[in-house]
């Protein structure tokens, strides 16, 4: 994703734990809080009463699906927005792995006009003969009902499958207040119903004959788990292009009811990965139009890999194991990196672009400006890391090495211009490398005459504790003049920045350290960034973006989370990015006052009361708001919302970053119009 290392020490665990919401609100104030603590302190039995009681009778255990409905988030991250989507990646996976097998080559994906989502594949269709450990249930109702059941944990089912990391069809049946199974496979259609929480309505039954084959599961979201429940097309088109990018020749459709006329959208790739690193540059200028592409191959594995440069500055290297994807990297991409480093020095030294007494091109300088996607396949893979997104499979670094290296080599000896041009985007790369250090030098020396090491303008939070310290990003001296007088100073500190950042897509990092609002902003967060960039050091770990509601404010958050995801993509990978929420509208009713953070709650808000005379105000910037009003909204932990930014497919975020910041108009353009429907803010 960044150039920055992927750190060997990352912020504080707590930082990193995944909210159980896209949003947090907190619950008490503070007093509130302390008053509650004395009341539980008195009736707090002692430490003895307490062991005395603690019987057999006290133990729960959770039987079937119950773990699931009582932990969402433990299975699927977070019941917002992400949580929800990923109730139809996991339906999605199982017809994958299907394709994977080479039993299936089309997919198709349906939300219907209740909201409800159908997943249906022509592959082999889940078994319905009675399991072996209990003849009294159908294969596919254990399947659907029990936990780490399937058909991918050995036997001959599935030699290559992506689910492995995954939960299961049983947890999307838990989570759904109504499920509908249908299978055909023996020439036979069979049918079961599932009740809120994953119920059977009765035994898998056979309804009658059938020509297909596949299966389809249709499901609907239960709103008593999710914040929301309404599926955004845009985010499951994305992950369903990626599918279909990463398994040549598999046909995925889209299809979404709710819209007049209907939205249908088909993805084929007969290039796979090729076509992927295409797609990934679409949005940027290609060195050369060539696509290296090249495949390794062995009894249990295999290994393909596609590259281009193009003239940008950062390097996108994507990576995936059995459809996964290694956000975190592994062994294949260690592999690849090193081999590609290796080969590329011996080309240029070979081919006399580099002198022999020269130094050699470091890895970074190779990379920046690549487009990568480096896919394997294995029978066992092993995954670790944090968010078990890591490749952990020794031999897949091997195996890639010897791949990039033998097919690399070959590839820039038939093709000495693309090689050259390679070389040289390098070496321009190295020399910015270069200043880019002494700029940083020059920092480093700056701070140190200073009396502090903190940027002037920063109002910093007395609390040294990174875990509660909280960092607001304020756009302009007025509304950040506000934010100051509203915070609470003991764990929250103010940045005020004067208006629109650089824009770091199109700047390198030597030009990027010589901007005022960069320095400052590297300054106050404390990891440093590039080479340096160390996540132990982040002063804070919450990092809260806060501009107007607005298209200005709009387009200052996405230049600054063009920057972290650039420079700091690990602080998003942390959850340490958050997004402040500030109320675009005021409602009040005689004295009673109520804020509403956009038009959709106003609208309701005006249904619920069209007996009261309202009057409305609407917020367009945040210095329009007085401090008290500020604090109230947007500032206390007891009534503020925030977003918090997460980026869990870095292929798709560096493709969105590249179409919206970029130089192509026409990318941005069309992007703009694919996502107008799903703007909250629009400037009146």
């Amino acid at each position: 994703m960044s150039p920055a290392k992927s750190p060997a020490k990352s912020p504080a665990k707590s930082a990193a734990r995944p909210a159980k919401a896209s949003t947090q609100s907190a619950k008490t104030t503070k007093a509130a809080s302390k008053t509650a603590a004395k009341a539980a302190a008195k009736r707090a039995p002692s430490p003895a009463a307490t062991k005395s009681k603690y019987t057999a009778k006290d133990i729960t255990v959770l039987k079937g699906l119950q773990p699931v409905r009582e932990r969402p988030g433990m299975y699927i991250g977070s019941t917002g927005p992400s949580g929800l989507h990923h109730l139809v990646y996991e339906v999605v996976d199982n017809s994958v792995d299907e394709a994977m097998a080479g039993e299936a080559d089309r997919i198709d994906v349906t939300i219907l006009a209740d909201g409800s989502c159908r997943v249906s594949d022509n592959g082999r269709g889940i078994p319905v003969d009675p399991h072996p450990e209990n003849k009294r249930k159908s294969a596919a109702e254990i399947i659907m009902t029990t936990l780490h059941a399937g058909g991918k944990f050995g036997g001959e089912g599935y030699k290559i499958s992506g689910g492995l990391h995954g939960v299961g069809v049983s947890v999307v049946n838990a989570l759904s207040s109504h499920l509908e199974l249908e299978i055909n496979r023996d020439g036979a259609r069979w049918v079961q119903f599932y009740a809120k929480g994953g119920v059977p309505q009765g035994p898998l039954k056979r309804t009658g004959p059938s020509k297909k084959r596949g299966t389809t599961v249709t499901f609907r979201p239960d709103p008593t788990i999710f914040e929301e429940t309404e599926f955004r097309s845009q985010t499951l088109l994305e992950r369903l292009q990626e599918m279909a990018f990463l398994n040549k020749n598999l046909e995925i459709r889209f299809r979404d009811e709710r819209t007049t006329p209907v939205h249908e959208q088909v993805f084929k790739f007969a290039g796979g990965i090729v076509d992927f690193v295409r797609h990934l540059n679409a949005a940027k200028e290609p060195l050369f139009k060539r696509v290296i592409d090249f495949t390794e191959t062995t009894k249990d594995s295999e290994v393909e890999i596609a590259m281009q440069w193009n003239t940008g500055y950062y390097e996108g290297i994507h990576s995936f194991a059995n459809n996964i994807a290694t956000t975190e990297g592994g062994m294949h991409e260690e592999g690849f990196k090193k081999s590609l480093t290796n080969v590329l020095n011996r080309y240029a030294k070979g081919k006399g672009l580099v002198k022999d007494k020269d130094e050699n091109l470091q890895g970074e300088d190779i990379r920046e400006g690549l487009t990568a996607i480096v896919t394997v396949k294995l029978r066992n893979p092993q995954f670790e890391g944090q968010t078990k997104a890591k490749l952990g499979n020794t031999e897949m670094r091997s195996l890639v090495e010897k791949a990039t290296n033998d097919k690399l080599a070959e590839w820039l000896e038939m093709h000495p211009s693309e090689g050259k041009a390679i070389i040289a985007k390098s070496l321009q790369a190295s020399r910015a490398r270069v200043a880019a250090r002494q700029a940083r030098d020059l920092t480093r020396r700056k701070s140190l005459l200073e009396s502090s090491a903190m940027p002037g303008k920063l109002a910093d939070c007395t609390s040294k504790d990174p875990s509660e310290s909280e960092l607001f990003i304020v756009e302009g001296d007025s509304a950040g003049g506000s934010a100051k007088r509203a915070r609470d100073p003991r764990t929250q500190a103010i940045l005020p920045i004067r208006g629109k950042i650089l824009n770091v897509e199109r700047a390198r990092l030597d030009r990027m350290l010589k901007n005022e609002e960069i320095q400052t902003l590297i300054q106050a967060i404390g990891t440093g960034i590039g080479e340096d960039f160390d996540g132990s050091k982040v002063r804070y770990h919450k990092i809260i973006l806060m501009a107007d509601a607005d298209v200005d404010g709009a387009h200052i958050r996405t230049l600054l989370l063009t920057f972290f995801h650039r420079q700091l993509a690990d602080l998003a990978r942390y959850g340490c990015i958050y997004i402040a929420q500030p109320p675009l509208f005021r409602a009040d009713i005689g004295k009673e006052r109520t804020y509403l953070k956009d038009e959709a709650a106003l609208r309701k808000f005006e249904s619920e009361h069209k007996t009261s005379k309202i009057e409305v105000n609407r917020f367009k910037g945040l210095g329009e708001m007085d401090w008290q009003e500020l604090g109230e909204t947007t500032m206390n932990k007891a009534t503020r919302s925030l977003l918090r930014i997460s980026v869990e497919d870095a292929a798709i975020a560096d493709g969105v970053f590249s179409r919206l910041m970029g130089d192509d108009v026409e990318q941005r353009k069309a992007f703009i119009q694919e996502n107008a429907k799903d703007v909250r803010f629009i400037d009146a």
